[in-house]
């Protein structure tokens, strides 16, 4: 069974706040609201997010503020950030966004199903991340004792498994992004991960 992941919710109207909780309430996932910038701040140093959803337009710290504060701090640096606003499509705010440090940058009003496929994404990505984290602090346990290395090789045999089984999710992944650039990077630098933990094992087991 997946594990539930936090999603941060983050618009300064009430209104906006409960209509993207109805569209991503199907998901079935932890739900985090924030009604500013600097409330999104607080609990993303309080929680670790699979994904967040960032109002453009919000008085005092706006969306791209806040994405600039988010990007800069090692601990949520690597949290994707898609925008959400009204601004219109050819104002150059999707610009700005990306350059910021955005993942994706949807337009209201959205498709809702376009909205959840997308976090729905996102959220698979955090748990393989999840998921490389804790097998690396496995294979680390290993090669730290060859005792412990000589007696597992049952459990050498079921790491790699597990690894071949995220590498070919994740090529699915890259195949169903086909044309977003923003969504194909971030699997690819997981990817990258996934590859390098491949090698260090397979020198582990030579």
């Amino acid at each position: 069974m997946n594990r539930q992941v936090k999603i941060l919710l983050v618009d300064d109207k009430d209104e906006s706040l409960i209509a993207l909780e109805a569209v991503l309430r199907p998901l079935q996932q932890q739900l985090f609201k924030a009604k500013s910038g600097q409330e999104a701040m607080k609990l993303m140093l309080r929680h670790a997010f699979a994904v967040v959803l960032l109002d453009v337009l919000m008085p005092g710290m706006d969306g791209f503020e806040t994405a600039t504060h988010i990007k800069r701090l090692d601990q949520t640096r690597d949290v994707p950030i898609i925008f959400l606003t009204g601004t219109e499509p050819g104002s150059g705010a999707a610009f700005r966004g990306y350059a910021v440090g955005a993942v994706d940058y949807l337009t209201k009003p959205f498709d809702p199903w376009v909205l959840r496929s997308k976090v729905a994404v996102f959220m698979e990505l955090f748990r393989k991340n999840a998921v490389l984290q804790e097998q690396t602090a496995l294979l680390c346990d290993l090669v730290q004792n060859d005792t412990v290395l000589s007696r597992n090789a049952e459990a050498l045999t079921e790491f790699a498994d597990r690894l071949g089984v995220v590498e070919a999710r994740l090529d699915g992944l890259a195949g169903s992004c086909a044309g977003d650039e923003g969504l194909r990077g971030v699997i690819k630098d997981l990817a990258d991960k996934v590859a390098a933990m491949q090698a260090a094992f397979d020198t582990v087991r030579l």
